[in-house]
């Protein structure tokens, strides 16, 4: 018997195992893949996701693996530098192989002491009052007081459950990959710089030595499940570029579509739904893996706090409440993404338009704090602009700030030095710091980094800590 088990071990799924961990939750993870991702696609980690990394103690063990650039760029492809002065330690974007963090988050959740197990596909869900049995392909049963589908897009979790995908199908298809070109790197520079101007879906960037990433427009929409040929990407590149670059050693070859789903629920019953399983949207601006990792930690610790007894009563709810409309938000920029990819009259000049309105820096920051999650704001009722959002990593007395949430923790920051969290203790850090670089009394910060509480009276404290922690223990 199991706490949790959850059906997926991508970068969502040992996320959330990991999370649990913390807790002391007994959780399984199942893989219906029997190897990790073996093709080299880069993926990029934004601010929001960086910071959260950051909270964990994992960040360090991750930046040698990836390359940090600029938050720039990223609305659209609109060539626009960063903001200045961006609220964060972890300005930057990195860029990392998708099977080196896959690889990482899963190690940290075995290291916990997840339990992983590939080559499982879930195949049956039934659920009663008491737990949910799942069963594999192979008609093993097995039982679990929670499950959570963190399974992918085309998720069987999902399917079982039934519940509702409503969204838009896709409507156009692009080609992306990394492979090695038969012509100098001046020609290829240069046909691309001339196309680039009307044609945002299509690149030839170098990606190592010799080695390109290519991304160009499908011929049309196909099944994604059958993967695109070289002879795909040449005749593609002949129609956009006139030429196919001599492409030839695909190191990997995908095709992403620009399909927009979002489910109608993240939770039936005892099971949940995270990450791609309950969303998709295309990949521009990056904001995929990122979503679903910060589902993880907005999920784990709730999840946990169900499990282990203290969880108010409406606490697991808060989960869809603050996720589903944060999900819809990345849709719709990402539908206006690629309405700005077309290379359609109307399209292009509102793209120019945009791109001048970009040279405002508070247009531009509110595009990058958008795609970059920092923007965030979850609806914690009437209170200053501060409340719901995340706590950037301030300089404390310890250091700093995300070295104090490494273990999963609420953390009362009291620079008036008169507060306590009293029969909360087992559960809420509390930092006396009248030097934290603050400019309210005191905050109380959920596990995951955002301001639950601001101000400075014990009772009101106290009240804000039954929401969020439960009854206290004496």
């Amino acid at each position: 018997m199991f706490d949790v088990i959850i059906a997926g071990c991508g970068p969502t799924g040992a996320m959330l195992a990991a999370e649990l961990r913390l807790h002391d939750v007994r959780v399984l993870v199942l893989e219906k893949e029997t190897e990790p991702t073996s093709f080299v696609r880069i993926v990029g980690l934004h601010i929001r996701s960086l910071e959260l990394l950051a909270m964990r103690g994992l960040l360090d063990r991750i930046l040698p693996h990836g390359r940090q650039r600029p938050a720039a760029g990223f609305f659209a492809a609109i060539p626009k530098p960063a903001p200045t002065g961006l609220d964060s330690a972890y300005a930057y974007l990195l860029g990392i192989p998708q099977p080196v963090i896959e690889r990482l988050l899963a190690d940290h959740a075995i290291g916990l002491g997840a339990q992983v197990r590939r080559g499982c596909a879930v195949a049956g869900v039934e659920q009663d009052d008491e737990g949910v049995t799942v069963e594999l392909a192979d008609g093993e049963q097995l039982r679990s007081r929670y499950l959570v589908g963190c399974d992918g897009g085309r998720s069987t979790v999902r399917k079982l459950l039934g519940v509702g995908f409503p969204g838009e199908p896709a409507r156009t298809e692009t080609l992306m990959g990394e492979m090695a070109v038969g012509v100098p790197q001046e020609e290829v520079a240069a046909r691309v710089a001339g196309l680039r101007e009307t044609h945002h879906r299509f690149w030839l960037r170098p990606a190592g030595v010799g080695v390109y990433s290519v991304v160009v427009p499908a011929r049309g929409v196909s099944d994604r499940a059958t993967p695109p040929t070289l002879e795909d990407f040449r005749q593609q590149l002949r129609a956009v570029a006139g030429t196919d670059f001599g492409v030839h050693s695909p190191r990997w070859m995908s095709r992403f579509g620009d399909a927009t789903r979002l489910v109608d629920r993240y939770r039936v019953g005892r099971v949940l739904l995270a990450g791609d399983a309950a969303h998709i949207h295309p990949p521009i601006g990056g904001q995929g893996l990122n979503l679903g990792v910060q589902d993880a930690f907005n999920l784990g610790w709730k999840l946990a706090a169900q499990i282990r007894g203290w969880a108010p009563e409406t606490l697991l709810d808060t989960y869809q409440a603050e996720r589903r409309p944060v999900a819809e938000d990345v849709l719709d920029n990402t539908r206006a993404q690629m309405e700005l990819s077309s290379s359609e009259p109307g399209a292009q000049a509102v793209r120019r338009l945009l791109t001048e309105l970009m040279d405002f820096d508070e247009v531009n920051r509110h595009l990058i704090e958008k795609i970059t999650a920092i923007g965030i704001r979850y609806d914690f009722g009437a209170g200053p602009d501060l409340l719901g959002r995340r706590l950037p990593d301030i300089d404390v007395k310890q250091g700093h700030l995300y070295g104090l949430l490494h273990r999963g923790r609420g953390l009362l920051l009291d620079r008036t030095e008169r507060l306590t969290v009293g029969g909360w203790s087992d559960l809420v850090d509390h930092l006396a710091d009248p030097t934290a670089a603050l400019d309210v009394p005191c905050v109380l910060l959920r596990p995951d980094g955002h301001v639950a509480w601001i101000g400075d009276d014990q009772q009101d404290l106290d009240d804000h800590l039954s929401r969020w922690f439960g009854k206290p223990a004496n």
